[in-house]
């Protein structure tokens, strides 16, 4: 089977490390070969670019309840408070009142937007070590999952407040939803190539990590923001988004990498039914 392009030679892991941690030597050849860096980067300017305008037009379209509630999502998970928040709601409102899109522009920006789809199927197969899926087999696939992860921005605020009960039953609502988003994702974006139990792990390192990120991101963004507008004016929330996307992407493709690695250690491996060896398709 050949290797999906562009994926580097495996790290050199020292022999002390393979004799006293394999387990972690198999992760940090796993993380290398996936290359964490350079798929995060790619996924995160693919979210920025495809994914908010298509929040955009979302909001040209929706009642007011819809866009406070987009509102409300970004200032939950990305900590948003004062100016920053300040800019997001302006931007909405006057998306609302003043933009008109056609038909065509829709398609075009959803279309447009499947890059990031596409980047996040490029992610998986890294992972599982798959070849790249035919298009004509991936293609719808690429519209479900960036229509299914725009409905989760738009309704994650309510998500990570437990629907109104309060943070502490949020965040294990919000733990076991992300779960599941990024179980079906994998499962999605692989074609089903691989089974749906040796998936989990990488589903709960991803929410787990998301989740973690969530909260810190509360304490860190609006001083991080406030500064960044300060320096740079507006363009200084844009410099804090991408950066807080990228982490954020680094986290969610080093939690599917890993994923692999526990799915096929011998006791997981068992217990999850994980293929012996990858299918090609």
């Amino acid at each position: 089977m050949s290797e999906p392009e562009g994926r580097p030679r495996r790290l050199a892991v020292p022999g002390w490390m393979r004799r006293h941690t394999p387990f972690l030597g198999r992760i940090l050849e796993q993380l290398a070969a996936v290359n964490v860096l350079d798929c995060a980067t790619r996924l995160a300017a693919q979210a920025f670019l495809g994914a908010l305008p298509a929040l955009f037009v979302v909001g040209s379209l929706a009642p007011d309840s819809l866009r406070e509630q987009v509102v409300t999502s970004l200032r939950t998970t990305l900590g948003l408070q004062g100016a920053a928040l300040d800019q997001v709601q302006s931007v909405y409102a006057a998306t609302g009142d003043t933009v008109s899109v056609s038909g065509v522009g829709i398609v075009v920006t959803l279309l447009s937007a499947t890059a990031w789809s596409r980047a996040m199927q490029m992610t998986c197969e890294r992972s599982w070590h798959l070849p790249k899926a035919k298009a004509r087999l991936a293609a719808w696939r690429w519209l479900a999952w960036l229509t299914v992860c725009l409905a989760v921005v738009l309704f994650q605020g309510a998500l990570q407040d437990a629907f109104g009960a309060g943070l502490a039953g949020g965040f294990f609502l919000a733990l076991a939803g992300n779960t599941l988003l990024w179980w079906w994702t994998q499962h999605l974006l692989l074609g089903a190539r691989i089974p749906w139990l040796p998936l989990l792990p990488g589903a709960l390192l991803v929410a787990s990590g998301a989740q973690l990120l969530s909260w810190g991101s509360r304490i860190y963004m609006p001083h991080a923001v406030e500064r960044s507008l300060r320096q740079f004016g507006g363009l200084g929330s844009v410099f804090v988004l991408l950066s807080w996307l990228i982490v954020y992407f680094i986290v969610a493709t080093a939690a599917i990498a890993v994923g692999y690695v526990v799915a096929r250690e011998p006791l997981p491996m068992r217990w999850l039914r994980t293929p012996v060896s990858s299918p090609a398709r």
